[in-house]
């Protein structure tokens, strides 16, 4: 490991706005962010864009963004704390741990931005809208709770599109090239490190808002593995 990451590493564990493994956090989020106001979060969420920039666009709100990357996560945290954002706060963990950081319905909405797509069909578990994770999500998301993916991947886009389909999910917003629509809403006009990359080299940026509003049956995660192996090229 760099240098550059050590320090911020050692750096990140003496920020009141980070928190890594955090033990009994469940409900008590409240208490950190001294009000009872809504709580979103940003999944894998780097160096935080979307959890700073929603925490300047939103401040009778909370954002926590969450990530296994603590160099990254430096970064968000620095940006916070430097701009005075009471309301932002970071977890360093893995995103399939998020069932022990929170209570039931103790979160408004979540925003996925931008996380590896796992392209390699074998891979697909690890896509953060796969029926696994949204299970996961299901735990702690209030009725009605909006998720959130953004991603350049047209692969991710149309993986999550028929995931949302297969189990009858709402589709609440589906746009295949979000920046070619007029008025768009002001949270899709913030921009991550991995946004300008164009790693997909697709030029476009997708968005999808969907809740979950129903049980996820394991009986169909078989079918969607056997409609995924049909999608494979030869």
């Amino acid at each position: 490991m760099g240098q550059k990451k050590l320090i911020r590493f050692e750096a990140i564990k003496g920020y009141e706005n980070v928190f890594e493994y955090p033990v009994n956090a469940k409900g008590t989020w409240n208490e950190f962010f001294k009000n009872n106001n809504p709580i979103t979060l940003e999944l894998a969420c780097g160096k935080g864009e979307y959890a700073v920039g929603l925490g300047k666009m939103y401040p009778n709100r909370n954002f926590i963004g969450i990530d296994i990357k603590g160099n990254r996560i430096w970064r968000g945290a620095t940006n916070a704390l430097e701009q005075g954002l009471k309301n932002v706060a970071f977890i360093r963990s893995l995103i399939d741990k998020v069932p022990d950081y929170f209570n039931p319905q103790e979160i408004e909405e979540i925003w996925i931005t931008f996380p590896d797509p796992q392209l390699r069909g074998s891979k697909a578990k690890k896509r953060l809208t796969h029926p696994k994770f949204l299970r996961l999500y299901q735990q702690i998301l209030k009725p009605g709770g909006i998720v959130n993916l953004k991603t350049d991947s047209p692969d991710l886009y149309q993986f999550t599109k028929l995931v949302i389909n297969l189990f009858e999910l709402p589709l609440l917003e589906d746009m295949d090239n979000v920046y070619a629509g007029a008025n768009i809403k002001p949270e899709l006009h913030i921009k991550t490190h991995y946004e300008g990359l164009d790693i997909a080299g697709s030029n476009r940026i997708h968005y999808l808002s969907f809740t979950i509003n129903k049980e996820l049956p394991l009986s169909l995660d078989a079918q969607l593995k056997s409609l995924l192996s049909e999608q494979e090229p030869d």
